[in-house]
């Protein structure tokens, strides 16, 4: 059987390890589906669609995960119309593994199964904490893989958010 998971993964941090994790050890194959993929450069999404292909493809081979797909899927804004097109992105599923309200509402409702997975660290292990960590010069690296934390000071992801937070207003 074949799995997918999506996410924004914004970045990919050891929750979502995990769960490709769990998902590996129950099927043949994980196909990871990166959601929004047309955002990037945002403090809430600030990495390209390829730049977290490149994080979750070389911490997958890492970890010897080896029956694998990413696939970028652009939003649509069409709740209705959404799961038609994640399948016309992917290769073919036979279960959705998600958290998330609205996923699991909307896969349910096509016939899809979505099976639930026990979160890791939820409380500390978010990408919305690990980019306000990253903004505050905190320790965000104990929240991704190693290789995630390389790849991100190598490309200047730090500095990117930084500068994307920034402001061209002058006070008075």
């Amino acid at each position: 059987m074949v799995g997918l998971v999506i996410g924004r993964f914004q970045p990919f941090h050891s929750g979502h390890l995990k769960m490709v994790e769990y998902v590996y050890k129950r099927e043949k194959s994980v196909i990871v589906g990166i959601g929004s993929a047309q955002n990037s450069h945002t403090i809430d999404d600030p990495f390209t669609a390829g730049e977290r292909y490149e994080m979750i493809y070389k911490t997958l081979k890492r970890d010897n995960i080896d029956h694998f797909y990413i696939i970028p899927i652009e939003d649509i804004y069409r709740n209705s119309l959404w799961v038609e097109h994640v399948r016309s992105f992917v290769p073919r599923f036979d279960v959705v593994y998600s958290n998330n309200p609205l996923t699991k509402r909307l896969f349910s409702e096509a016939g899809i199964k979505v099976e639930e997975y026990s979160m890791y660290k939820r409380r500390v292990c978010t990408g919305k904490r690990i980019r306000k960590l990253m903004l505050e010069g905190d320790n965000w690296k104990r929240y991704v893989p190693e290789s995630i934390a390389e790849f991100i000071t190598k490309m200047g992801g730090i500095r990117r958010m930084k500068e994307i937070a920034g402001s061209d207003e002058v006070e008075d």
